[in-house]
């Protein structure tokens, strides 16, 4: 039609501001369409139960898989306009219901985590000591695309190891990172200035630097969370010699298959490994392999990671591969915690 105006186009420029916003918060670009879903949830968010593969028959025992997703932080993840899930909650919930279930027999640990805080960390790892304890049901740990610092620290708290030859695990090492913005300030003429109750007080502010003192600090409490790691993984992995631990747990990612050859891991394999393994561990040749998560959340197979921010099948907070790293969640960006980390971070040098 003649004179028509195109408004898409038009509309785009006067709602630059609206759309960065928008494209901060959904990692989308320019003004590609944005869908936002709108539903009822029921009242009781109580974890439910779907089994997502099955040998066949009827009263079959069952092996659980309970998914340890994303930054590892004890509080919870926030979610555009829904609320988020506490990874460390939402694994004591999981282990919980595999503890009542008296036909569950074993639990497959998928872990899919580049680490988290130091805290956050070991409480993970004592809820699945706890468990494994109590209750005396065998823990597969399954190490999938990543399961560094923190996530193999978790791993550790099992009775077996098993990694996809894919996997990235390692990383055995603390981590603080600190920046200092002040040299960029004193270019630019502006000074900043704290009153403090003590010289230590403001170590690792980014508006001063660092003593000398300040960084002897840090490192004396940075080698002491390294030291309880380090015991962690001899407890875990008592068959490596001195020489060989000092080597693979310097700080180095490595592969699932070189994990198996050094010996931070048991076997290489897939779910449907440890789903047998899981099996022969109790003595079973039948069985369910079941997986909880939220009402709602749809689990159509075993790789609908339930995952932490509560959607089974979406994974949330941090999302790290070798040429890709969401850094939404990460130390020093936007909604993520201060502290000390079990932590695989690729942008670090």
């Amino acid at each position: 039609m003649s004179g028509s105006v195109n408004w898409s186009r038009r509309l785009c420029p006067a709602w630059l501001v609206l759309a960065s916003m928008m494209a901060l918060l959904l990692g989308a670009g320019g003004c590609r369409p944005m869908t936002f879903a709108v539903g009822v949830a029921p009242g009781d968010q109580r974890l439910t139960r779907t089994t997502v593969a099955s040998d066949g028959g009827f009263g079959n025992a069952r092996i659980a898989i309970v998914d340890v997703t994303g930054l590892i932080i004890n509080a919870e993840k926030p979610g555009l306009l829904q609320p988020g899930e506490n990874p460390v909650g939402l694994l004591h919930e999981k282990l919980a219901l595999a503890a009542a279930d008296r036909r569950v027999e074993a639990v497959i640990l998928r872990i899919n985590s580049p680490g988290g805080t130091v805290t956050a960390s070991d409480a993970m790892y004592r809820e699945v000591q706890r468990f494994r304890q109590s209750t005396g049901k065998p823990v597969i740990a399954l190490m999938m695309d990543v399961a560094a610092s923190g996530g193999y620290y978790v791993a550790c708290a099992s009775d077996h190891i098993m990694t996809y030859p894919t996997a990235v695990t390692g990383s055995i090492g603390v981590i603080v990172q600190t920046i200092s913005v002040k040299p960029a300030l004193e270019r630019w003429g502006v000074q900043a200035e704290a009153f403090t109750s003590g010289e230590n007080k403001a170590a690792g502010s980014p508006l001063g630097t660092l003593t000398d003192g300040q960084r002897a600090m840090l490192q004396t409490m940075v080698d002491d969370f390294y030291a309880r790691f380090a015991a962690v993984v001899r407890e875990a992995r008592p068959m490596l010699d001195d020489a060989t631990f000092e080597r693979v747990a310097d700080g180095r990612v490595m592969t699932g298959g070189n994990a198996v050859a050094v010996g931070l891991a048991d076997e290489v394999g897939d779910l449907y490994d440890a789903f047998a393994l899981g099996k022969a561990m109790v003595g079973v040749d039948r069985a369910d392999l079941v997986l909880y998560h939220r009402p709602l959340d749809y689990a159509g197979s075993p790789y609908a990671a339930s995952a932490s921010g509560g959607q089974a099948g979406r994974a949330t907070g941090t999302q790290v591969n070798l040429m890709q790293i969401n850094l939404d969640g990460l130390p020093g960006f936007a909604g993520a915690p201060v502290g000390i980390y079990y932590l695989w971070r690729p942008d670090v040098q």
